[in-house]
Formats: structure tokens, C-alpha cells, sequence
């Protein structure tokens, strides 16, 4: 196909502006290289899902390309074995976490901006993000201190008569779950609220005074102005929320469980790393992440597409 002149005219245009913009691509240039080294080259050990990868010191590439290919049979031996455990797991502990914690922050944005007082406020707001700048092993600790036989919790419970013997938290599974949800909710959710702050503060406040104006009460503005008003940035997060409904966390699983109550506390996470880094069994580890970051991919391009059709939202 020939030509056109104005194909021959916008592709001049194109190399025109890259050479007139090459010293921003220069300064763009480590940038790009960091992303190609630490983000996509790590990408190629994938391969070792497909393997039987047995490390040796002949080097990282020689052991990898030199592997016996496998296949599919280290998914196999997941989807045949532990699967439905740990599926179950993981989400169980997904889910219980979203439900509780994608509504706090909402909560505490709304609630922050209804608050006057200016000292109260930055108190509120303080005591509320802190626990996230918190590491979780401290994070971890305080929760097994306070769920301790003994401790503070198992006081309340005995104060309150709820129960004449101290409650074994960590000794029952079915405990473990809500433990993680209410930890993971703790843990982040006044830093989560700092996004929903920003979108509020960039309503105009000429809605709210016309509201006022008209008799609106504080309820119904924060139901007809500011949840309608951060209703896209709700989406977006919440097909983000889906999207990593698989990763229910690493080091709060790792620190809080124990052997009694493994097969509740073992997600996806722990099981790659446990099969993987401990007992040496690199290429299932590989798979059973590779399976995890496929299925979170599907759930991100389903999310953003339902909430497209429904809401006429989405990041993509």
C-alpha cells in the first residue's frame, strides 16, 4: 500500500517531537532500565514453573535452561492435592477482609470531614494512620498479646460474662480468618481513607451550601453529595480490591499461625513459600504463584469490565 502524504507528514511530525523531547527520554532512560531489570527480567524464572528445576552451581540461567520441562504437571499436582484447602483458605480470609475493610476507610473519610474541630481532628487522623507505618511483626505481636490466655481481651470477655474460661484464639481455626480480616482492617484502613479525603476535598463546596440552603440535613448531604461524588473513585478501588483478592497477605499469616491450626491459616502466600524456599521445591512454588497472579488477572479484567457495564466506571 502506498504512502499518503499525510501518513508521510505525521510520522515526520513523530520523529520531530522525539528529537525535540530526546533530552526528556534521556532522563527517562535509567528509569526505564530499573523497570526492565528489577520489574520484567525476574520474569524469565516463570519458565521454571513449566520444570523440574534443580538448582546447582553451575550457574542460575545454565540450571534453568537445562531443566527438564514438565509442563502443566506441577499444576496438576496443586489443583489434585491442596487446591481446595488452600483456595478455601485464602478466600475465606479475602473475602471477610474485604467486607470489612473497604467500607472503613469510606466510613472514616466521611466521618473526618464531618468533624469541626480542628484539634480533634488531626488527633482522629493521627490515631488512625499510625497503625499502618507499624511493621507486622510488631502488628502481629499485639494481636497475639492481646488474644493471649490472659489477656486483654479474654479480661473483657470474662468481665462481661461472656465466658468463665479464657478463650484460645490461636488454638482453633475457625478463629484464625476473622483474626487476619480484623488485623489486615486495622492495619490499613486510616491510610486507605487519605484517598477518599483527597476526593472529597475536591467537591465543590458550593453544592454543599446550596444543600444547606435548601434544608439538607448532614445525612443527606453526605448521601446525595459526597458519596455520589466519590462513587468513581469507589470503583476504581474496588475493582483493585478484587483484582488482589488472592493476596490476603504474607507476614501477618507467617507470624500469627501455628501448626495446630495450619490447615486454616495456610493461604496461597505462605504455601508457595513454605513448598517453595523451605523444603526446596522451586518450580511448584513458581507454579503455585504463577496460578495466583493469573487468576488476579482475570478478576482485574472482570472486575473493571462488570463495573464498565454497571456504573460506567472502570480504570481501563
Amino acid at each position: 500500500m502506498a504512502k499518503t502524504p499525510l501518513n508521510h507528514k505525521s510520522k515526520k511530525a513523530l520523529t520531530r517531537r522525539l528529537w525535540d523531547q530526546r533530552y526528556l527520554y534521556l532522563l527517562l532512560l535509567p528509569a526505564l532500565i530499573w523497570v526492565i531489570l528489577i520489574c520484567y527480567a525476574p520474569m524469565t524464572g516463570l519458565y521454571m514453573a513449566f520444570t523440574n528445576y534443580a538448582p546447582t552451581t553451575k550457574g542460575y540461567f545454565h540450571d534453568l535452561l537445562g531443566a527438564p520441562f514438565v509442563g502443566m504437571d506441577w499444576f496438576t499436582y496443586f489443583f489434585q492435592n491442596d487446591f481446595a484447602k488452600i483456595m478455601r483458605n485464602t478466600l475465606m480470609t479475602s473475602f471477610l477482609t474485604l467486607l470489612i475493610s473497604f467500607p472503613a476507610p469510606i466510613l472514616i473519610a466521611i466521618f473526618l470531614n464531618e468533624v469541626q474541630n480542628a484539634k480533634m481532628k488531626k488527633f482522629i487522623q493521627t490515631a488512625s494512620y499510625l497503625p499502618y507505618f507499624i511493621s507486622w511483626v510488631i502488628a502481629a505481636n499485639i494481636f497475639l498479646t492481646m488474644l493471649a490466655s490472659g489477656g486483654v481481651v479474654n479480661d473483657i470477655l470474662r468481665f462481661l460474662h461472656i465466658t468463665k474460661e479464657d478463650v484460645l484464639f490461636f488454638q482453633h481455626g475457625k478463629y484464625f480468618w476473622w483474626i487476619i480480616a480484623f488485623a489486615n482492617t486495622w492495619k490499613g484502613m486510616g491510610y486507605n481513607a487519605i484517598i477518599y479525603l483527597a476526593a472529597i476535598a475536591g467537591i465543590d463546596q458550593e453544592q454543599y451550601e446550596a444543600a444547606e440552603v435548601d434544608g439538607a440535613s448532614r445525612v443527606q448531604k453526605i448521601f446525595y453529595i459526597t458519596l455520589p461524588a466519590i462513587r468513581p473513585t469507589i470503583c476504581i478501588l474496588l475493582i483493585l480490591a478484587i483484582g488482589g483478592i488472592l493476596n490476603t497477605g504474607f507476614e501477618q499469616q507467617l507470624l500469627m499461625q501455628n501448626d495446630s491450626i495450619l490447615d486454616f491459616s495456610d493461604v496461597l502466600d505462605t504455601y508457595a513459600y513454605r513448598y517453595g524456599m523451605k523444603n526446596g521445591m522451586y518450580s511448584y512454588g513458581t507454579a503455585v504463584g504463577l496460578f495466583k497472579s493469573a487468576v488476579s488477572f482475570i478478576l482485574v479484567m472482570s472486575a473493571n469490565s462488570i463495573t464498565k457495564k454497571i456504573n460506567n466506571q472502570g480504570l481501563f
